[in-house]
């Protein structure tokens, strides 16, 4: 089987290749089967099946000239130049047969294949997707069960479930259970009357490796790295730069050629995403390519239920605008400062685990590769190879609405101020049946609209499911089509103009059982899928990266406690839970029906996130109304100003202290601690230094009236102006422990020195 994904509009030069390519293989020598299935719920990837009679039948074939005529007449209609990617298998003689260790199981892989062929009459197809997407949710929770896709034969009415099982094993003691057909097979059970089953088992090249057939250019090339990175978006490029900053060597891989030019992705960049750019070195091209959105107004039926002004004093920066594709030509540009590049067109076909890493197979123009690196990061999106090939599930199952929208990118003539995200809404009987969302870009009167797309797309797949995200495969929606939207939600009056781009998307939302296996991790759409309400998709993942990249840096160079990649899942999963659910829920609703709704949108912008149950955080407090008015363990460190250094001409931020790649352990002090206190503290700095291989940077902060130590570590500070007293609720002697992520992971008052030595253990073991 050799999968692939075909540019849109080609479709159908591509059946017509397949058509001439089939009638020179049914002349081949041992060919005994040969059929072009087409994805049904992803209409752009495609699925060639050949079948042999022998192994030497197979090896003809590779090496003859319609395997490579065949090679070379894909290439212009592929998304990528890549070759595509090959599953290659053997047909069990029997049930059971080939389990573990078996005939036909190279390599004593256990999985198996199974194949349930289908009839589909076109009248009966929406009963049949309805109750398809029922027993793909039902399924996914049977032991052993890992992932199917539903594959058709173009212009048949014969549909093949593929699926992939554990073990042989499991897939038949499910089919023993006689509840099974009902329990989780029942809503197709009419189609199951009369179906064909087969079984395969994964089974090795019979040439002994990876075969690219009739490409000439078989390389094997081995290549190491500490960390391996799947996918250049905003989450893989920012935990490329978080390794890089701190010396880590990583490579970074993505399938695409070039990246995406247009902005069809995110938009909205989060204020605590703007704090994390401003540590990367970012903020200010950022800054100077975005446009900041500085509201939200919501119409429902044509009159303003609610606005919201983003304009708060408080907030470190506002919430920016920014096509996800400038976001990563900011990332590409920053990583390459730090001597890292981009690969493209080199996509991801497999890996391999063990104690001490990961060897991963890539596949270029060039040919194939083997990368070995210590850890892996699967930031590859919705359709990850990485999550696929660990067998991760959407706990619950994939959701996806019913509905199909369109995504517009336009001018529009309108009486609207300026920086507003606009909200239509449409209700009827209370229920909502019409939405039009407007984010404003850089650039005059320019927006990006989505609304419901018109029937006909709906139409047009019969209720099929579009992939997750964004996709141009149900063809361009036309400014005709926004235009009758805008007619019946917007202002009267409004006009759009000038349309650049336009496609068609289905929205899925989902998170995945578990974002470690191993040595192996997933993280932003790789992890979790999001509804675009909010914006939080690109953003939840960066935050993941930046959870992740630190502690991986750590474990390379041999520092981390046995636990700390374990706080990876443990932090960030209920986040992510968190946010797919608000999400979901908040998706057809006007967002505007919580009480506190300046609480509600430093939620949303990752301001009030804590870590506060991880167990990588805690606390040592003799007097609970002490550091009350403070962050908690797992909070983000609120930043502070009017710190005075001596020898700085220029008040500084507690930011300017805690940046950088390392712990920052911060003492406080004021004019009732005595000399031995501050002594002790000066003590302790230096053996916590000892303790971590200097990875805690430390500073002492003093009050106003506290007077001045003779030792001269840790360096002092000075809180002229109270803030830091204010901020975080100190008095007497105290301590705060910064992660490099900015969250605090320790606090203290008074000063414990063990209680911080044996915090320290959990985040770095038994260093030093």
């Amino acid at each position: 089987m050799s999968r692939f994904r075909v540019l849109p509009g080609l479709e159908s030069a591509l059946e017509s290749l397949w058509h001439t390519t089939a009638g020179q293989l049914a002349g081949l020598p041992g060919s005994t089967r040969r059929e072009l299935l087409r994805d049904a719920t992803e209409p752009q990837w495609f699925v060639i099946v050949t079948e042999w009679a022998d192994e030497a039948a197979l090896l003809g074939y590779e090496a003859g000239p319609v395997a490579a005529g065949l090679t070379a007449a894909l290439r212009p209609l592929c998304e990528t130049s890549d070759p595509p990617r090959h599953r290659m298998m053997r047909e069990a003689a029997g049930p059971g047969r080939g389990s573990a260790g078996g005939p036909g199981n190279a390599g004593g892989d256990p999985r198996m294949f199974v194949d349930v062929e289908v009839t589909v009459p076109a009248a009966r197809l929406a009963e049949f997707e309805t109750g398809y997407a029922v027993v793909l949710g039902r399924v996914a929770g049977v032991p052993g069960y890992l992932r199917e896709e539903l594959l058709h034969e173009p212009g048949t009415d014969t549909y093949h479930i593929f699926a992939e099982w554990r073990t042989a094993a499991d897939f038949f003691e499910w089919i023993g259970d006689p509840e099974h057909a009902q329990r989780e097979a029942g809503p197709i059970a009419p189609f199951l009357l009369e179906f064909r089953r087969r079984i395969f088992h994964p089974a090795a090249h019979p040439a002994g490796e990876h075969r690219t057939p009739g490409t000439d250019k078989e390389i094997d090339v081995e290549s190491m790295t500490d960390v391996l990175i799947v996918g250049a978006g905003p989450t893989g490029l920012t935990a490329a730069v978080e390794l890089a900053r701190r010396g880590i060597a990583c490579q970074v891989i993505d399938r695409l050629v070039a990246p995406v030019g247009q902005a069809d992705k995110a938009i909205g960049v989060h204020c605590r995403t703007m704090e994390i750019w401003e540590e990367q070195g970012i903020v200010r091209p950022a800054m100077d390519a975005g446009l900041w959105l500085t509201g939200n107004l919501v119409f429902v039926n044509g009159a303003q239920v609610g606005r919201v002004d983003w304009d708060l004093p408080e907030l470190p920066y506002a919430h920016l605008g920014l096509p996800q594709y400038e976001t990563e030509r900011l990332l590409t540009d920053r990583l390459a400062t730090l001597g890292v590049r981009v690969r493209r067109g080199a996509e991801l076909t497999g890996f391999d685990q063990d104690g001490a890493g990961v060897t991963a197979t890539v596949v270029t123009a060039a040919g194939i590769e083997r990368v070995r690196a210590k850890y892996l990061i699967g930031c590859d999106g919705a359709h990850s190879r990485v999550r696929e090939q660990l067998g991760l599930t959407f706990s619950g199952g994939l959701g996806r609405f019913p509905q199909l929208f369109m995504l517009c990118d336009v001018d529009v003539d309108w009486d609207m101020p300026d920086g507003h995200l606009l909200r239509f809404m449409h209700e009827t009987d209370g229920q909502m049946d019409g939405m039009l969302v407007c984010v404003p870009l850089r650039g005059e009167s320019r927006y990006r609209i989505a609304t419901l797309a018109p029937p006909r797309f709906f139409a047009q797949t019969g209720g099929a499911e579009a992939p997750p995200g964004f996709s141009a495969e149900l063809g361009s929606p036309t400014l005709e089509d926004l235009q009758t939207a805008i007619d019946r939600l917007a202002p009267a009056g409004t006009k759009a103009s000038n349309l650049r781009w336009s496609s068609v998307f289905r929205i899925s939302h989902g998170i995945v059982d578990r974002y470690r296996d191993g040595r192996v991790f997933v993280a932003g759409d790789a992890a979790h899928l999001h509804p675009p309400a909010g914006g939080q998709g690109m953003n939840t993942g960066i935050q993941d990266a930046w959870n992740l990249a630190w502690k991986i840096a750590l474990a390379v160079r041999g520092i981390a406690a046995p636990g700390l990649l374990d706080s990876y899942e443990t932090e960030r999963r209920p986040e992510g839970e968190e946010i797919v659910g608000r999400a979901v829920r908040m998706a057809f609703t006007d967002e505007l029906d919580r009480a506190d709704l300046k609480r509600q949108f430093l939620q949303e912008m990752s301001l009030l996130l804590s870590y506060a149950n991880s167990p990588l955080v805690g606390e040592c407090v003799a007097d609970p109304d002490a550091l009350r008015a403070g962050p908690r363990p797992g909070d983000r460190a609120p930043d502070v100003w009017g710190l005075h250094r001596h020898g700085v001409g220029h008040p500084l931020r507690l930011r300017d202290l805690t940046a950088g790649t390392r712990h920052t352990l911060l003492a406080y002090a004021d004019d009732s601690v005595g000399e031995a206190e501050l002594a002790a503290i000066a003590e302790l700095y230096a053996d916590v230094r000892r303790q971590t291989a200097g990875e805690v940077d430390g500073y002492l902060l003093l009050d106003p009236d506290a007077p001045t130590p003779r030792a001269a570590t840790p360096p002092q500070v000075r809180d002229t102006e109270g803030g830091f007293r204010s901020a975080y609720g100190v008095r007497g002697a105290a301590l705060y422990l910064v992660r490099p992520d900015g969250h605090i992971g320790f606090r203290s008052q008074p000063v414990d020195a063990a209680e911080l030595r044996k915090h320290l253990h959990l985040v770095f073991g038994g260093v030093g």
